[in-house]
């Protein structure tokens, strides 16, 4: 896949806008008042919607929306045997289940959560490359009702192991870009050693190109906390992923050099569009966050994204903040090409300083 990848590809993080018109529909299915088979259309529509809206902004590397998921939690917890969900009707789709877990999760005995088909039909729609996300395991147990092991690591573990089932099935199919979300992460700096075990676990097997998704979470576009990167190292040093995918446009690039610090020698998604905000930012305010992550990470090593997922957007403004990034990321290109081909710079000459940051 990297072949057909341009210097600087652009992705989607994971979930696309979910129109008023398919709120209405999700909520209906979990009040009792559609069938399974006639959200499975409403769905599939919307993911193609949703592929033909990237492709028009020019993005490089798709997403299905994450359309099919009710929440990032529910749509895995709901099909893990072993999950008790007493009360199954929602009144808003997007609210959380209350979910219990009384005994230990079985060991899987191949997939069971039925990713594998989700990207297949994806994949049936694009030939462009496709990167499939899943929340992760250590975001997964922290809304789940723990009655199981005394020892919450144990539960974290199990659930990896059922992902890893997953993993493996996605492969299979031919999925080559899989991204673990752990949303949660950033509430409890203290698991991080956990959660990178888990993840290796879910990894372990897969010969994928493996990204890992950690924000500052985006429930109805706010954030669930505020700190900085740093609580990630050195324990994410660690995880046998390719990629980290991080916010950084709504807070600003003071946490590009803490990346640099810890020595992290791998690929960065890097945000530069600002989720939790209606406005759309310049191409030119994008080229701008684009070349102050230059500083810190080559340009063969970053991919550049939204800070997080679109879902809380209307589809208008994110095709427009799409579009921007995708122009942003062309001019930043073009420079680079433009400067390798330049004579370099002669003795007498001194080159301009590089800038430092973005205006606020």
């Amino acid at each position: 896949m990297a072949r057909t990848l341009p210097l600087l590809p652009t992705a989607v993080v994971g979930s696309y806008p979910v129109p008023e018109w398919m709120e209405r529909l999700k909520t209906d299915f979990f009040r009792g008042r559609m069938s399974a088979a006639q959200l499975r259309d409403v769905h599939e529509m919307a993911i193609k919607a949703a592929l033909h809206d990237q492709v028009l902004a020019g993005i490089d590397i798709l997403s299905d929306g994450e359309l099919r998921r009710d929440n990032d939690i529910d749509y895995f917890l709901a099909q893990i045997p072993g999950v008790t969900i007493a009360e199954t009707a929602k009144d808003f789709y997007f609210d959380y289940y209350d979910a219990r877990l009384t005994a230990a999760l079985a060991a899987p005995d191949g997939a069971q959560l039925g990713l594998a088909d989700d990207y297949a039909f994806t994949a049936s729609q694009t030939d462009r490359p496709i990167k499939f996300s899943f929340t992760g395991p250590f975001s997964l147990s922290r809304r789940l009702r723990n009655e199981a092991y005394r020892d919450g690591r144990e539960l974290v573990l199990a659930i990896a192991r059922i992902l890893n089932a997953e993993a493996h099935a996605l492969a299979e199919r031919g999925a080559v870009l899989l991204q673990i979300d752990e949303p949660f992460l950033a509430g409890y700096p203290h698991d991080v050693a956990t959660a990178v075990e888990a993840i290796n676990v879910v990894i372990d097997g897969v010969p994928v190109s493996w990204g890992l998704h950690v924000c500052y979470g985006n429930r109805y576009a706010r954030p669930s906390w505020e700190t900085h990167y740093d609580f990630l190292f050195p324990a994410v040093l660690d995880a046998r992923i390719d990629h980290l995918v991080l916010e950084f446009a709504r807070k600003g690039y003071d946490d590009l050099p803490v990346i640099e610090k810890h020595g992290w020698n791998r690929g960065l998604g890097v945000g530069v569009v600002d989720v939790k905000s209606d406005q759309v930012e310049s191409a030119d305010l994008i080229a701008t966050r684009i070349r102050r992550a230059l500083e810190f990470v080559p340009a063969d090593r970053l991919v550049i994204n939204p800070d997080c997922g679109l879902r809380n957007l209307t589809g208008a403004v994110a095709q427009a903040k799409l579009t921007a990034m995708v122009t942003g990321a062309a001019m930043v290109r073009q420079s680079l090409v433009h400067a390798d081909t330049e004579p370099s710079i002669r003795p007498t000459e001194t080159p301009a300083p590089s800038a430092q940051g973005e205006p606020r």
